[in-house]
């Protein structure tokens, strides 16, 4: 590319930002840097899943690409109404089946690695991949009269880039994040910068995850006609429920866990606390998560109703992993840096969102970056563009799967014959809204520059 109109660096190779680097491919005027901390591209953890409001995003790609995704999620695409999640209420001897979930599409769900790849795939010869690059810290120089100055990266092997405009894609425990809170704190009242720098690092929600995989073949071996081989279900209970999956084309089945302390939201996760919890501490490397035993993995699950025994017999082990959040923040951007996914939303589970976010963060962020009139020196206001219109939508997403979570904890006053509608009507934007409307707006204020967007 001879002369392209800036260079966008992207810290961070998971969902998000090699959604963004495809996504920008369709503009050959913009450079791409993909910076990813780990030596190779990889994702952790077993399964995505996608609603339809996220995955009419990537249709969006084009059919070459929708096709490979659907190679490996192992079924069709609709928009018909489906029975999404069977529901059960578990914590008794008997369990009762309390409802199904109906969507307006389905959850298309992919084992990570496969979904990481297909992306990986897709990266456009304009985008160069940097790996083993964590970054440090960035230093966004003061305006000058032409806006052009550069972005100056620093990574932690000590080499140095520089970039016109950088996206933080750094997961939960952004690098990006923190630096920009400062930059944006900076001459504000004290009151405010204390509230500003207060969103710096994440929070713990309260929630403990029990996460792994089961051998479909040895649940088979046991238990032949076992629902779970078949139907997403979930086990619900007071304060702990989990739900199970098939994934990987049947070959697995998913099994996520969760344990709520209501009392805990938006609290410092302290391992060594007396409060009784489960322990995470030097178990592995990253603090936030231990490795269990499958004697301990089950504990929590230990009363339910002998379905959900079967489904615990075929456990071998697992993990445990204190589920942090990212705070409301007073903005996702600050002049020519912004932050997506995670590292601005990050949320608890409940209702398989996040990756769908991040996903919406980038096609989002590429509308405005890509538009014909954005230019360096317009960077800032397509940023402000996409704070605008992405910030409130995603920190509702957060606060309604938080709810979700409660409602399938048994933690809200609501009688069991509503809690299906309930729960229904506070997920359905999932698969009854779409992110177009947004992408018009986007446009709409990309193109008329008499309007204020801060």
């Amino acid at each position: 590319m001879s002369n392209p109109k800036f260079r966008i660096a992207i810290c961070g190779g998971g969902v998000g930002g090699l959604t963004l680097a495809v996504a920008l491919s369709r503009h050959q005027d913009i450079t791409v840097d993909v910076y990813e901390a780990a030596r190779s591209f990889c994702e952790i953890g077993a399964g995505v899943g996608v609603w339809p409001r996220a995955f009419r995003v990537l249709r969006k790609f084009g059919p070459d690409f929708e096709q490979q995704l659907l190679e490996r999620c192992g079924y069709e695409y609709t928009e018909e109404y489906v029975a999404a999640v069977r529901s059960r209420k578990s914590d008794q001897p008997i369990g009762i089946e309390l409802f199904d979930l109906m969507t307006k599409g389905k959850l298309m769900r992919f084992h990570r690695a496969d979904f990481h790849g297909v992306l990986l795939s897709f990266l456009p010869p304009s985008c160069t991949t940097h790996n083993a690059k964590r970054l440090t810290s960035y230093t966004q120089p003061l305006e000058d009269c032409s806006g052009n100055s550069p972005i100056t990266l620093t990574f932690k092997d000590g080499s140095t880039a520089t970039c016109d405009v950088l996206i933080g894609a750094d997961g939960i425990k952004s690098t990006v994040r923190p630096c920009m809170l400062r930059e944006l704190a900076e001459g504000l009242d004290p009151d405010k910068k204390k509230s500003v720098l207060s969103c710096m690092n994440p929070i713990w929600s309260g929630v403990a995850a029990y996460r792994t995989l089961i051998s479909a073949e040895k649940l088979r071996a046991r238990f032949p006609d076992h629902r779970i081989l078949k139907e997403f279900t979930q086990y619900m209970g007071k304060d702990a429920y989990f739900l199970a999956y098939p994934l990987f084309l049947g070959q697995y089945i998913n099994f996520a866990g969760f344990t709520l302390e209501r009392d805990l939201v938006d609290s410092a996760y302290d391992a060594d606390t007396e409060i009784p919890r489960p322990s995470f501490k030097g178990k592995t490397d990253d603090e936030w998560v231990s490795e269990l035993t499958a004697q301990q993995f089950v504990e929590p699950f230990k009363d339910f109703e002998e379905d959900a025994q079967q489904i615990l017999e075929c456990v071998e082990k697992g993990t445990l992993w204190a589920v942090h959040t990212v705070k409301t923040l007073p903005s996702i951007n600050f002049r020519r840096v912004a932050i997506m996914g995670d590292a601005a939303h990050a949320m608890v589970p409940f209702q398989g969102s996040g990756a769908g976010q991040s996903i919406e963060d980038a096609y989002l962020l590429m509308t405005v970056l890509g538009h014909k009139s954005t230019t360096i020196e317009t960077v800032p206001r397509a940023l402000a563009i996409y704070d605008k219109l992405r910030r409130p939508f995603s920190s509702e997403v957060a606060l309604r799967a938080m709810r979700s979570g409660q409602l399938c904890a048994f933690q809200e006053d609501v009688p069991l014959h509503e809690l299906g509608d309930t729960i229904t009507k506070n997920w359905e934007w999932a698969w009854l809204t779409e992110l177009d409307d947004a992408l018009e707006e986007a446009v709409r204020l990309l193109e008329d520059s008499s309007i204020d967007v801060n």
